[in-house]
């Protein structure tokens, strides 16, 4: 118990967007620890509003440079309900698949996501969005102008499944 006093709190808001699905989007994220903010962002050329959703969280938990308790919030039941409920960890132990036997939707960020999680204690807060939340209301402000901006990548990821035919794989499928 001793080190996880010690753990540094960290609060972080999270919120994707995307114009369109698929479309262009981006995330935003809001991490704030004691005194200290920071604000993270990037837009994306096509993507989905699930995996900006996705790599907020991800984005987020990357920039922590040591073990912090961590409570997320984010407007994504997808996020939510896929962390708090343990399908993400289903899938990734059935081999990416759900149990219905299709393929699980984003494995390469959830991949990601799983293992960061694995690395803070992190409780999920799921926030209405758009509603009274400004943590959450600022991230949805940062995630649409990163959508539009003139600096938008490649969502590598969605770009390349899109592109090599797994449709099985894109959520209009």
């Amino acid at each position: 118990m001793a080190a996880e006093s010690r753990m540094t709190a960290v609060t972080i808001y999270t919120d994707g967007a995307c114009s369109g699905n698929p479309g262009p989007g981006g995330f935003g994220v809001l991490l704030q620890s004691g005194r200290h903010q920071k604000e993270l962002a990037q837009g994306y050329r096509l993507t989905t509003n699930n995996r900006m959703e996705l790599m907020a969280v991800i984005a987020a938990l990357s920039i922590l440079t040591r073990t912090c308790e961590v409570t997320l919030y984010s407007d994504s039941r997808y996020v939510v309900d896929s962390i708090e409920k343990g399908w993400a960890k289903s899938w990734r132990a059935r081999g990416w698949r759900k149990a219905d036997k299709q393929p699980a939707l984003n494995a390469d960020l959830w991949s990601q996501a799983l293992d960061l999680l694995g690395k803070h204690k992190v409780r999920l807060v799921w926030v209405k969005g758009h509603a009274s939340n400004p943590g959450n209301n600022r991230c949805d402000e940062i995630a649409v102008a990163a959508s539009r901006s003139a600096h938008l990548l490649a969502d590598e990821g969605f770009e390349i499944a899109r592109s090599s035919g797994q449709a099985s794989l894109l959520p209009e499928a």
